[in-house]
């Protein structure tokens, strides 16, 4: 590292009943790869934001290279060495790589030629991509190897990274660090967001901590233990999940033989799952993205149907109910994609509380809305799992990712239901916000409910998970018992493995 790259001095950003940074001051050195830590609602995304020419800040400078630093809008960042990619993809399904990142490019050139540089440069930085695939066809870790070359096309000098290893199997986080470390080295600094703060400790030169919209602290994470930055973020002690070892009770969860084609062309179809769930168990099945989770929940929430049979509640077949009768029976879930499937973006926390809570609540009466009690219930779940909001009418797109995901875990579990089936349920949250969700659900499950935890993180699962199985191309590994799988047996059941020797359990 040599000199300094990027100096922000007082940066500040208010909105309406909240100030998302207050003096914000960091310097990112050339050729460092600089962390950027908080809890959900710290600040970070109002940060970066304004960095990369999305949101003008209030008050504060910035210096790039020695020269003030303004950016009206994304163009001129990218115009000045800044690149950044984004937590949520932004590419589309039906066209190929090469139309997808020549969207992104103020002159694209013709596509033969482009097509070649991409070839190239994915292959310099050990991201290999075909030009000529649709997007559609790529897994999640191709999608986000697109975005890459998108930005490494732009030949950055600073790129910002927000939560890059969210949706990828470990074998592609160590390929990506392998690329970062490679950039890293040609000079180009990096500011990375993420809460897998072991990855921050592997990858990170220096790490700033935000908490309430301040800078609270720096430190060097190689010499930090996760649990220290995790108590630096939140300002207290982190809390440890803790379970209640007891008797698992009734199946109250059966699924048999669910086959269902693949919703569209882009989509998985669900191949022969069988499984059981009982009262007080909690069921992991992870897999890599896009072998079927999706599909899984929206085939247990009624989404999707099939026949009767396949998916029985305490013996009932519900196979044909859609998800309203199956949420009156107790089967409530909690899809991964927050914002337009969780909850309605521009509707109120209270009407978002409202649309999942009408009936187990009690909040509508002879066809009317209870507009009270869905703005207290509205408000217990933002009290219980600590939502950073001004309030429950603030829309929920307002929030950040993960205070929203607190929203929506908390949504249902404050619904007592008896079967509760999660995708991603920490997905970009921080570490105090997750384990109080992994907490929330290792409750349900002591209290008497079937958990079934649908998510990408491996040590989530084995935290809380008291079987363990895997999706992959739409099939359901055999199911195992979570405690003592090796590394090894995950990576094994998340290839498809089907002969590895099962316990009858």
């Amino acid at each position: 590292m040599t000199g300094t790259l990027l100096k922000i001095e007082g940066l500040t950003k208010a909105y309406p009943g909240v100030v998302a940074n207050d003096t914000v001051s960091f310097a990112i050195a050339e050729g460092e790869v600089h962390a950027l830590l908080g809890e959900n609602g710290a600040g970070k995304s109002t940060l970066v934001k304004m960095i990369y020419g999305l949101v003008k800040p209030d008050s504060g400078t910035m210096t790039l290279r020695g020269a003030p630093y303004t950016p009206s809008e994304p163009r001129a960042a990218r115009a000045a060495g800044v690149a950044m990619v984004f937590q949520h993809f932004s590419l589309f399904e039906a066209l190929n790589v090469a139309e997808n990142i020549a969207l992104g490019m103020e002159n694209p050139p013709k596509m033969r030629d482009l097509a070649a540089r991409i070839t190239a440069v994915s292959h310099d930085y050990g991201l290999p991509l075909d030009p000529h695939r649709l997007v559609g066809d790529l897994s999640a870790g191709e999608r986000q190897r697109v975005e890459i070359i998108r930005c490494l096309l732009q030949s950055p000098r600073l790129l910002i990274m927000d939560e890059p290893t969210s949706v990828l199997t470990p074998q592609e986080v160590d390929i990506l660090f392998q690329t970062l470390n490679k950039l890293r080295a040609e000079g180009v600094s990096i500011l990375y967001i993420s809460h897998k703060l072991e990855e921050i400790r592997t990858l990170c030169d220096s790490a700033t901590i935000l908490r309430l919209g301040k800078n609270v602290g720096t430190c060097v994470p190689r010499e930090t233990s996760a649990r220290d930055m995790a108590e630096m973020m939140v300002g207290s002690a982190l809390h440890v999940p803790e379970r209640a070892h007891g008797d698992t009770g009734e199946v109250l969860l059966e699924v048999s033989g669910l086959t269902n084609a693949a919703p569209s062309e882009f989509g998985t179809a669900l191949k022969d799952i069988s499984f059981t769930v009982r009262a007080g168990e909690v069921l992991g099945i992870g897999g890599v993205a896009g072998n079927g989770q999706d599909e899984l929940l929206a085939a247990l929430s009624g989404e999707t149907r099939g026949a009767a049979e396949t998916v029985k509640l305490k013996g009932e077949a519900v196979g044909r109910l859609g998800p309203d009768a199956r949420r009156i029976k107790g089967l409530l879930c909690a899809p991964e994609e927050r914002l337009g499937h969780a909850a309605a973006p521009d509707m109120s926390l209270t009407e978002n509380a409202l649309l999942t809570g009408a009936r187990r609540e009690g909040l509508v009466s002879g066809g009317f809305l209870k507009w009270g009690a869905a703005r207290r219930f509205a408000e217990k779940v933002i009290e219980a799992f600590d939502v950073r909001t001004p309030g429950p009418d603030n829309a929920a797109r307002s929030l950040s990712g993960g205070n929203l995901q607190k929203f929506v875990i908390g949504r249902e579990v404050l619904q007592r239901p008896e079967i509760l089936v999660v995708n991603q349920p920490t997905w970009g949250v921080d570490a105090s916000a997750a384990a109080a969700i992994r907490q929330a659900l290792l409750d349900l499950a002591a209290k008497g409910a079937a958990v079934i935890c649908i998510s990408q993180d491996l040590d989530e699962l084995m935290e809380i998970s008291d079987r363990f199985g895997a999706l992959n191309e739409g099939r359901l590994t055999p199911l195992r018992p979570a405690q003592g799988l090796t590394v090894e047996d995950i990576g094994l059941m998340m290839g498809g493995a089907q002969d590895m020797e099962v316990a009858h359990v």
